[in-house]
């Protein structure tokens, strides 16, 4: 571990919601839940107002909708995120050709190998610039953590949030680690945590106190070894550049083998849904799925299946991953389950989402190509094009954003990143006037830019 905190970790705060209130009037300092509306949605990201009720990542949406009936639901707009990422990945390349990015609101940067910061003064001037042109590029806030580890330094930006910067001085990593949680720690998920904490280990103290040779009996040489480092806060791991990710999965490895094949499935399922989460925060779908499974006596199996074409369905991932499942032999007992999907590319679709069971066939359907339709049938399609969240431009009233569509019609908002809060209008779906339109910038570019439609 190097001497200096040049190691820099940016994490975007609450960005996807971020985001939606910074595009919306209406919406700045309200909750704010981003994520799938269907009955089997969960949440991508809550506004630090949403998770006052008690909002969170990865929650179902129909528990979220309990806890906070009055917040806003949208659906993501992963093209928008995705430039506004593209937006924040260039400033930090600027500072370093080492740039690691996690997803598209977190990164780590090696400051020292772009000679942006040599010494903590030094270091600490990079960060506040750094946060204040993301702030002056993009209109949204950051938390930035300094440190003299990866470790480290996203355990400081986590301090940080929302909207701050914490540098960790060398010399008291120790003592600054030693109350926290065991769940600190990289590596250390549920099930380590638990198996710890039936040990008597809750806190990094602990892991100290207890001493390698017994994180290597707890644990195993490997994850026993790089536990009882990190807890000493020792961390070498470099920050990588980035590259192109070829496949995006998850694994869970179990404190007691599993010997019940039901229970066996129903892992593979949450793991599916796991996989289809970290594939739509990367603005990804793929096409290969792909079950890994290490049996009781350390054996390993891989199976894969091809689909068709790119997939980001938590439906489909689950029935292939099943599928896969059907082929293994599992009796002896199970110690690792892992679902992957690979063959990635681009999100093609608005609606990255699934509104609702059956609607996949409706989101497919790409206008008028010499197909006879019945009229009913056309209203239905179109209705579909309206996901909650979502920009469109009306011939009178200018730009706005769906606030809600059913029954034949569809509810707007006019406003603009730049605008007041506009005022609420509903149409009927095939309004002749109204049309799908693309995101608008979150912060004007030349003085005196038009707020065209807001406050209508």
């Amino acid at each position: 571990m190097r001497n200096a905190p040049t190691i820099l970790h940016l994490d975007m705060d609450a960005f996807y919601a971020s985001a939606e209130q910074a595009s919306k009037p209406s919406l700045r300092g309200k909750a704010v839940v981003v994520g799938g509306l269907g009955p089997r949605g969960v949440v991508a990201t809550a506004s630090y107002e949403a998770r006052v009720f008690g909002v969170r990542s990865a929650m179902p949406m129909a528990q979220a909708r309990r806890l906070a009936p009055n917040a806003a639901y949208l659906v993501p707009r992963f093209g928008f995120y995705r430039a506004i990422s593209e937006q924040v990945m260039g400033l930090l390349h600027e500072l370093s050709p080492l740039v690691e990015p996690l997803s598209l609101d977190e990164a780590f940067v090696d400051l020292e190998a772009g000679e942006a910061a040599w010494d903590e003064a030094s270091a600490r001037l990079v960060g506040e610039k750094l946060r204040a042109d993301i702030r002056t590029g993009t209109g949204l806030t950051g938390s930035v953590g300094l440190a003299a580890s990866k470790m480290l330094a996203k355990i400081a930006s986590e301090e940080a949030k929302p909207d701050g910067l914490v540098l960790i001085e060398p010399g008291t990593e120790r003592a600054l680690l030693g109350p926290m949680s065991v769940r600190t720690l990289p590596g250390v998920g549920p099930a380590t945590g638990d198996h710890l904490r039936r040990a008597g280990i809750t806190t990094v103290d602990d892991i100290a106190e207890a001493g390698e040779d017994e994180l290597v009996r707890l644990l195993g040489k490997a994850h026993g070894h790089a536990l009882y480092a990190m807890a000493l806060a020792h961390d070498d791991r470099p920050v990588v550049a980035e590259r192109e990710a070829k496949s995006v999965s998850v694994e869970d490895t179990y404190d007691v083998d599993i010997h019940d094949r039901i229970r066996v499935g129903l892992e593979v399922q949450r793991l599916a849904d796991r996989c289809v989460r970290r594939l739509r925060a990367a603005g990804l779908s793929g096409r290969t799925i792909v079950l890994k499974v290490r049996r009781y006596d350390f054996s390993t199996l891989t199976r894969s299946e091809t689909l068709r074409g790119p997939t980001d369905d938590p439906a489909v991932v689950r029935e292939a991953a099943a599928r896969l499942l059907d082929a293994v032999d599992t009796t002896g007992g199970v110690r690792l389950l892992g679902v992957g999907v690979s063959g990635l590319a681009d999100y093609t679709q608005e609606d990255l989402f699934a509104q609702a069971a059956g609607d996949a066939t409706g989101m497919e359907h790409s206008g008028d190509e010499g197909v006879e339709e019945p009229v009913e049938e056309q209203v239905t399609v179109v209705e579909r094009r309206w996901p909650a969240g979502h920009d469109v431009r009306h011939g009178e009233f200018g730009h706005g954003w769906v606030q809600g569509s059913g029954l034949g019609r569809v509810t707007v908002r006019f406003e603009t990143p730049w605008s007041g809060p506009g005022r609420v209008r509903t149409f009927r779906v095939d309004d002749p006037e109204l049309e799908a339109a693309e995101p608008l910038p979150l912060v004007a570019e030349r003085p005196g830019v038009s707020v065209d439609g807001g406050g209508v």
